[in-house]
């Protein structure tokens, strides 16, 4: 297997793969040059700082207070300026919704916990956790069988 990489600033950029035939390999690149939106985070800001936020440490992306909020890889929050409805639009494929005023990393989630109540909550690995509808549950489920 052969591997180029050509790096030109007033090319139009494209990927050719040229395989005997499909495989995961070749599926993983297809959801990874699929899901790339031209960037790879977004801008946050908290009390004492703004600070780029990569797609990778960004737990889940919510609604606090009327404010979108990220919440990161150690559970700090950052206001974030665009509303859902764009970052849905920005944001990489294992992003998934999982009610009506959260996006979560599907990578960042630790694990689905029963609610008393009959719901259910998704714990992420900072701790923090956001029920999930039952609506969006049904969704994610389908997405795994």
């Amino acid at each position: 297997m052969k591997y180029k990489l050509v790096i030109d600033k007033n090319a139009e950029e494209e990927i050719i793969a040229i395989v005997h035939e499909p495989s995961s390999l070749t599926e993983q690149i297809e959801n990874l040059v699929c899901s790339f939106s031209g960037t790879d985070g977004i801008m946050g800001s908290s009390d004492d700082e703004k600070r780029r936020l990569s797609f990778y440490e960004i737990e889940c992306i919510t609604i606090l207070d009327r404010k979108v909020m990220a919440i990161d890889t150690n559970g700090n929050q950052y206001r974030i300026q665009q509303s859902l409805r764009d970052l849905e639009e920005i944001l990489p494929s294992y992003f998934i919704r999982i009610n009506k005023s959260t996006l979560a990393n599907e990578h960042r989630i630790r694990r689905f916990d029963a609610v008393f109540s009959g719901g259910v909550d998704a714990v992420f690995q900072c701790g923090y956790k956001e029920y999930v509808s039952r609506r969006c549950f049904a969704q994610i489920r389908r997405r795994y069988k």
